[in-house]
């Protein structure tokens, strides 16, 4: 749910398929004016540090649960842990929601866990790193079509570049988990994207919180089905129940601290460490190593993000 995106999409997406958070209530500081580094700025940054960390420690944490659960029982189980939480602090009204407003609910709902099935799904084949940046081309997608500056035109180019080095062809390739990277991608532009038009239509987090609670329902048969047919183990749940809260529940509750103390611009340039961040879980806490190929594209992907980041418009 998170990247350049948060500045182009007005309510800002949380990082690899986690929760919505409302915009940042703190004034702008002027264009072109520095940050200003206080304590508060600092906390901030420092919590997005932390945010980014437990978000991909989270996934590699619902990564162990495969073996049990499958990726499909896991983001079940994520899913009731976003809905428990966006339900709880967004309380929405649903018996006041009209039709114009529950239309981008509904596909809200369905791209949200579309999204996380495809992306937990692309982990459990191609591994956390290189699922978490195919992702990432999602809100990169979204805040580059935005704009008409030549140098955004040339970080979609390095980007470009960095998604053809990880899909080249080559004997150990899995395009379907590459195909389900790409399709999580999709789902979290048009998850910015209806986010946005959620945001117009129903105050606060209510349509959000709405869209988690639908998600979640839908899963119902699923971690049904998964209970009959492999009864999971207390470790197995305890895993898939530590992604929902560090992959869902912490991001929520840290970004909406974050947006508050440090700019958008700077928001996004340290969202776009993520598949830096996810590479590092991939490999110490599940031993996905990453040649140096793999690598120089994450880089590629990374610094596509930060070079429209740190540019200032003109």
């Amino acid at each position: 749910m998170d990247t350049a995106a948060r500045s182009a999409a007005g309510p800002a997406p949380a990082p690899s398929g986690s929760l919505p958070v409302p915009a940042a209530t703190a004034p702008a500081p002027a264009p072109g004016s520095p940050p200003e580094w206080g304590g508060s700025r600092l906390a901030g940054v420092l919590t997005m540090v932390g945010c980014g960390v437990s978000n991909q420690v989270g996934a590699a944490l619902g990564s162990l649960a495969f073996p049990v659960l499958g990726p499909a029982g896991v983001v079940a189980i994520r899913q009731y842990v976003a809905a428990v939480v966006l339900v709880t602090v967004g309380r929405p009204r649903l018996r006041s929601f009209t039709a114009r407003q529950w239309w981008p609910v509904v596909l809200l709902a369905l791209v949200f866990g579309t999204m996380n099935l495809s992306l937990y799904t692309a982990i459990d084949r191609i591994g956390l790193g290189l699922a978490v940046t195919l992702e990432f081309l999602g809100p990169l997608a979204v805040a580059l079509a935005g704009s008409r500056r030549r140098i955004d035109a040339c970080c979609a180019l390095i980007a470009g570049l960095g998604v053809v080095t990880l899909m080249r062809p080559r004997p150990s390739a899995d395009h379907l988990g590459m195909g389900l990277g790409l399709l999580a991608a999709v789902c979290w532009a048009s998850y910015i994207l209806l986010n946005r038009t959620v945001g117009r239509r129903i105050p606060g987090v209510q349509g959000s919180a709405a869209a988690a609670g639908l998600s979640a329902l839908a899963f119902l048969p699923v971690g049904a089905v998964v209970v009959v047919r492999n009864p999971p183990t207390v470790g197995a749940l305890g895993y898939a129940v530590a992604a929902g809260v560090l992959a869902s529940a912490v991001p929520y509750l840290a970004d909406v601290f974050t947006l508050r103390r440090v700019p958008a611009q700077v928001f996004g340039l340290f969202m776009s460490v993520n598949p830096v961040l996810a590479a590092l879980a991939g490999w110490l806490m599940l031993g996905q190593e990453l040649g140096g190929v793999e690598w120089a594209a994450i880089g590629a992907v990374v610094a596509a993000n930060a070079l429209s980041m740190l540019v200032p418009p003109r």
